[in-house]
């Protein structure tokens, strides 16, 4: 992995973070805007950058630009988080995501933060795959204490989360807890829930068709995580 650059001692959190808005300011849509902030169901203001211009935005910035130490993420992150347009999150989690082989143990209350506040699918689950499926991969001795929390909390991105940090997984996939985790979680009664069941086991059925679809068919899930789960087992037989 390409060796991380220090920020700058000039370069404050508040300075770098101007630097992301004048990039933003300057390729923002106001024709985008509107519509992504419905789609969004006008949660978030936009800036009106689409995702590949963002990401192109964004892969030149990194790449010209001091990145944050280590010890100033934290507050980068927290800063774009506060922000109100969407296109901000978005940055803070593709950062956050190069710190990936570096993280800290604490990091898990940042996760945290961001799970739980401003919280929808589009940073959700990035922050699911890329971020905690890290996270408990670093530290596999936390997993079943946070994971318990996350469940018993109530909050259904902390529950949300704990179905999806294995998207990533693949063969590696803890299947036994995947099962425990939908176990716990199928009776809720919500969209998220629902979807996130049906898509863990979609991705896991790409691995072992055969655990998965016998899985559907014993035990009782919801018709749209039934539908979810076998989704990729039907197009194979296509």
């Amino acid at each position: 992995m390409r060796k991380l650059k220090k920020m700058d001692l000039h370069n404050s959190p508040d300075k770098y973070i101007k630097k992301i808005t004048s990039l933003f300011k300057s390729h923002a849509n106001t024709e985008n805007a509107p519509q992504m902030k419905r789609y969004m169901r006008n949660q978030f203001e936009f800036f009106g950058i689409k995702s590949p211009l963002r990401r192109e935005i964004c892969s030149c910035f990194f790449k010209t630009e001091f990145w944050p130490d280590y010890k100033e993420v934290g507050i980068v992150t927290r800063k774009l988080w506060q922000l109100p347009e969407r296109e901000y999150q978005y940055v803070a989690v593709e950062l956050l995501g190069k710190y990936r082989k570096q993280i800290s143990q604490e990091i898990i209350h940042l996760l945290v933060y961001i799970i739980t506040h401003k919280s929808w699918w589009d940073t959700v689950d990035g922050i699911a795959k890329n971020l905690v499926g890290e996270y408990f991969k670093h530290f596999p001795d936390t997993k079943g204490e946070i994971i318990d929390q996350w469940i018993q909390s109530g909050n259904i991105w902390l529950q949300r989360t704990t179905l999806l940090h294995q998207l990533g997984y693949k063969r590696n996939t803890d299947i036994h807890l995947l099962f425990e985790l939908i176990e716990r979680l199928k009776g809720i009664d919500e969209f998220f829930i629902q979807k996130a069941i049906g898509w863990s086991l979609r991705e896991y059925s790409k691995v072992n068709p055969e655990v998965v679809k016998k899985y559907i068919k014993d035990h009782q899930l919801s018709p749209l995580s039934k539908r979810e789960g076998m989704k990729a087992i039907l197009r194979s037989k296509r």
